[in-house]
């Protein structure tokens, strides 16, 4: 078995996003439990896992049975530092439950689509490869971007494309959708751009993204449920950290950062007054961060530790391994 590689960057050169903010904002330290909500690669979870050395451990969880299976492998010589599990963090409260867990000393989440996932075409993520309009996280989910492409009605598709994408364009593009579709179903993702390309007027292309970039991420998030899915998220978060836990998380286009900003300033005591962006020297040499947008909130400290709180240690907040070893 291989060593990891380079802290934070996977096989075939993934990079996670402003990883020593992260590390940095969580004070990571031996003998605390961390949780990556969305583990893809595991980039942020062996940064976490290396700078809490030896003692530190992370759970992980992906609803990309490909990401888990992948992370799983690529971290396996930190053995029992690390449980790996097969959920959406919507499920969060729940799968550190079934760990014996209550709360965490930290928690991460990167809300973005992993370069990865961008690149395999069959996963119909991206406007630039030909693959199936699929752009399920979870396969296990029902509802493919080609179900809500040759089955909404304009206005349905309209309202989507503006909530989800925040596209101007919205109704033209849903109406040239149900034209095209009525001549033959789109099903492929190639298809879509082209299409989106021909209904923006050619000058008001934006310029450092692809005209089909906010039609994309509209589908992406209707399809997985990520706004509904955030939400929840963020609701639960405050429970699942102990007093001076601390919370990071990046989002990638507004409306998810106007949700993080809310939670954390109702709930939580904001790190970051403004969200945090990456280097320049960071997205010159990972482009797909230029959009990353960083807060990071801490649960207030408390004099006392009530019920289902970890004391001091926090030797409460430990998973047990798994049934089979632990990691999925």
């Amino acid at each position: 078995m291989g060593e990891p590689g380079p802290v934070g960057v996977a096989p075939g050169g993934h990079e996670p996003v402003m990883i020593r903010q992260v590390v940095s904002l969580l004070a990571c330290a031996p003998g605390r439990l961390y949780l990556d909500a969305t583990l893809g690669d595991g980039g942020h979870a062996q940064a976490i896992l290396e700078a809490s050395a030896p003692t530190g451990r992370v759970v992980g969880l992906d609803w990309d049975a490909e990401a888990v299976a992948r992370a799983t492998r690529r971290l396996a010589l930190y053995g029992e530092r690390l449980t790996v599990v097969h959920d959406s963090f919507v499920n969060a409260p729940a799968a550190l439950r079934a760990l014996g867990v209550e709360v965490v000393d930290g928690i991460v989440a990167d809300l973005g689509v992993s370069s990865r996932q961008l690149e395999t075409a069959e996963r119909g993520f991206s406007f630039q490869r030909e693959g199936p309009l699929d752009m399920r996280m979870d396969r296990r989910r029902p509802t493919t971007a080609a179900h809500l492409v040759n089955r909404l009605p304009a206005p349905a598709l309209a309202r989507l494309l503006r909530e989800y994408g925040e596209e101007r364009f919205a109704l033209r593009i849903a109406r040239a959708i149900v034209r095209a579709r009525a001549r033959a179903p789109l099903t492929t993702t190639l298809a879509l751009a082209r299409l989106v390309e021909q209904v923006i007027p050619r000058r008001a292309w934006p310029r450092q993204i692809h005209p089909a970039t906010r039609t994309f991420q509209a589908l992406r998030m209707a399809v997985n449920a990520e706004t509904e899915n955030l939400e929840a998220f963020l609701a639960a978060l405050p429970r699942l950290l102990c007093p001076g836990g601390r919370a990071v998380v990046i989002a990638f286009h507004s409306l998810e950062d106007r949700l993080v900003k809310q939670a954390f300033r109702s709930s939580l005591r904001p790190l970051t007054r403004r969200p945090l962006r990456p280097e320049a020297e960071e997205v010159a040499r990972n482009p797909r961060a230029r959009s990353a947008r960083l807060r990071a909130a801490e649960r207030p400290a408390e004099t006392e530790t009530g019920p289902g709180r970890a004391a001091p240690g926090h030797e409460a907040g430990r998973p047990s391994r798994a049934r089979g070893g632990g990691d999925v």
